[in-house]
C-alpha cells in the first residue's frame, strides 16, 4: 500500500510504526456553531480510510479531539452569555449525531481540551525545559528558531511567516512566527480559565493536540494525522515543533489531508451566502447520497458539492441499490446454472482494479469506476438465463465489501418469520425519525421494542433486529 505524505511530498509505502496495530488521529470540532459540510467531507474520507484499513486486518485505534477552548468559542460564549463548555457540548453531541447519519464510524476517543489541562501543562513544561520555549507577561511562547524543521511540512520559511504576518504581533515575543502555548489572561475577563505554573489562563490552540495525542497513544508515534488542508499551516507545522521538543521522538509517520470543497465552484463563505450547515443538506437529501458525493472523489483531491452533482450521486446510489437488489433475485433464483469462464474472469478484474485504487493513496475515484464496471457485469449476469451461481456468491461478497469499506448504508431488508411485518412497520418508522434526526423519538421506539424483547443493533448495513 502507498500513500501520500504531505510531510516528504511523495508517495511512500504504508509501513505503520506498530505492525499491526494502527494509530490514527484527526483533527476535531471547535464546536461554537453547527457543522459544516466541509467537517463531513473530511471525517468521511477519514472514515473511508479507516473502513479500509480495518479490512485489511489492521486494529486501529482512531483519535479525534474536541477543541472546546479556543477563541471562538469564547467569543461566541460572550455574544449569547452561555456557558463555553455547555455551547460546545452542544454543537458537538448534535455533530456526532449528524455524522452518524453519513455512517462515519465513531472515534475510540473524544478527548476535550477542558478534560486536559494537566496534560497540556505538562508539555509546555518539558518544551520549556528542553530550551524551547519562553515565558513572557503574556503568556508561553514556543520559539520557532529553536526547532531547526520548522516548515518542513508547509514548506514555508520564517523569514517569510515574518513577512506575511497579517496580526499586530505581541511585543513581548521574540519573533512574530513564535506561537502560544498557554496565553495568560485574568480571572473574570474571559469565561473560562485555569491556573498554571505561570498564572491564570488557558492553552493556546495548537498545543492540545499533542498533549491529547500523545497521552492516549503512550507516546508512541502515531501512523496517521489527518486533517483539513488549511490546516497544514500553522496548526499542524506548530504541532510538530512542540511535540517532537517535548517528546524527543518523531511525531507522526504519515500526514494525509483532505482537499478543499466548494459550493457551485466557489470557496463555502458565509459573507458569500453560500455556507451550507451539514444539519441543512441533510434536510434536503439523503444522507446516503451526501457520502457517496463525497466518497466519487479521491480525499486529497478538491470536490465541488452543488445540487446537480448530489443528484449525479443519488442515481449512483440507486444503481448501487438495484445492482445489489439484482444480485440476490439471482441467488435465489431456479435459473439453470453453468461455469461463465468469461464473467468469472471480468469480476476477478474489476476487483483487481478496485484494490490497486485503494492501495495506492486510497483512491476511491478510480476504486468507484471500476466497482461500476463491475456492477454492469453483475448486473448483465444476473439477468441472463443461466446462472454461475459459484461466481455469484464471490460477486456478492465482492459487492459487501465495498459496501463495507465506502461505508454505504443500503435500504433494510423485509424482516421475515418471528418479526413479522408490524416490527418492520416500526423499524421503518424509526429509521425515518433517524434521517429527520428526532434522536429522542427514534429512541424512545428502541426502548420500547427492548422492553418487547427485541435488541436493535445499527450497524454499517443498517439497523438489525435479534429476538432476546
Amino acid at each position: 500500500m502507498r500513500v501520500y505524505n504531505t510531510f516528504t511530498k511523495k508517495f511512500e509505502r504504508f509501513s505503520p510504526a506498530h505492525d499491526r496495530k494502527i494509530v490514527m488521529y484527526v483533527c476535531g470540532l471547535t464546536p461554537y456553531d453547527h457543522t459544516h459540510l466541509g467537517h463531513a467531507r473530511t471525517y468521511v474520507s477519514f472514515d473511508v480510510i479507516k473502513r479500509y484499513l480495518i479490512y485489511r486486518g489492521y486494529e486501529v485505534l482512531h483519535i479525534q479531539n474536541i477543541t472546546d477552548v479556543e477563541d471562538k468559542i469564547i467569543n461566541r460564549a460572550k455574544e449569547t452569555g452561555k456557558d463555553p463548555l455547555g455551547l460546545s457540548r452542544h454543537f458537538h453531541s448534535e455533530a456526532l449525531s449528524l455524522f452518524d447519519s453519513l455512517s462515519i464510524l465513531r472515534a475510540d476517543f473524544y478527548p476535550a481540551v477542558s478534560e486536559h489541562i494537566p496534560e497540556i501543562i505538562d508539555a509546555i513544561k518539558k518544551i520549556l525545559k528542553k530550551g524551547c520555549a519562553y515565558e513572557t507577561e503574556t503568556g508561553v511562547y514556543f520559539n520557532v528558531a529553536k526547532f531547526k524543521k520548522y516548515g518542513r511540512l508547509s514548506g514555508q520559511k520564517i523569514k517569510e511567516i515574518e513577512k506575511k504576518h497579517r496580526i499586530e504581533p505581541d511585543p513581548t515575543k521574540k519573533n512574530p512566527a513564535d506561537f502560544a502555548l498557554w496565553k495568560k489572561t485574568k480571572k473574570g475577563e474571559e469565561p473560562i480559565g485555569f491556573e498554571s505554573p505561570w498564572g491564570y489562563g488557558r492553552p493556546g490552540w495548537h498545543i492540545e493536540c499533542s498533549a491529547m495525542s500523545m497521552k492516549y497513544t503512550n507516546y508512541k508515534t502515531l501512523d496517521i494525522h489527518g486533517g483539513a488542508k488549511d490546516l497544514i499551516f500553522p496548526h499542524h507545522e506548530n504541532e510538530i515543533a512542540q511535540s517532537e521538543a517535548a517528546f524527543g521522538s518523531q511525531f507522526v509517520k504519515y500526514w494525509l489531508h483532505t482537499g478543499f470543497l466548494t459550493v457551485d465552484g466557489v470557496k463555502m463563505s458565509k459573507s458569500l451566502g453560500n455556507f451550507i450547515t451539514l444539519k441543512d443538506a441533510l434536510a434536503k437529501h439523503n444522507p446516503q447520497a451526501i457520502r457517496l458525493l463525497f466518497v466519487l472523489t479521491k480525499y486529497s483531491s478538491p470536490i465541488d458539492y452543488s445540487e446537480e452533482h448530489v443528484e449525479s450521486a443519488s442515481a449512483a446510489l440507486k444503481r448501487i441499490e438495484e445492482g445489489f437488489a439484482l444480485l440476490k433475485e439471482a441467488e435465489k433464483s431456479k435459473k439453470p446454472s453453468k461455469t461463465d469462464l468469461d464473467f468469472r474472469k471480468k469480476i476477478y478484474m474489476q476487483k483487481n482494479k478496485f484494490f490497486e485504487a485503494m492501495e495506492n493513496d486510497f483512491d476511491t475515484a478510480r476504486a468507484a469506476a471500476s466497482f461500476f464496471d463491475f456492477i454492469t457485469e453483475a448486473n448483465r449476469h444476473a439477468s441472463g438465463k443461466e446462472i454461475d451461481y459459484s461466481a455469484l456468491k464471490i460477486a456478492k461478497q465482492f459487492y459487501s465489501d465495498v459496501l463495507f469499506i465506502f461505508g454505504i448504508e443500503l435500504k433494510k431488508e423485509e424482516a421475515g418469520g418471528e418479526y413479522g411485518a408490524i416490527l418492520n412497520a416500526v423499524l421503518d418508522v424509526r429509521e425515518e425519525l433517524r434521517r429527520a434526526r428526532q434522536f429522542e423519538l427514534s429512541d424512545r421506539i428502541r426502548k420500547i421494542l427492548n422492553e418487547s424483547g427485541y435488541e436493535i443493533f445499527d450497524t454499517p448495513d443498517g439497523p438489525k433486529v435479534r429476538k432476546k
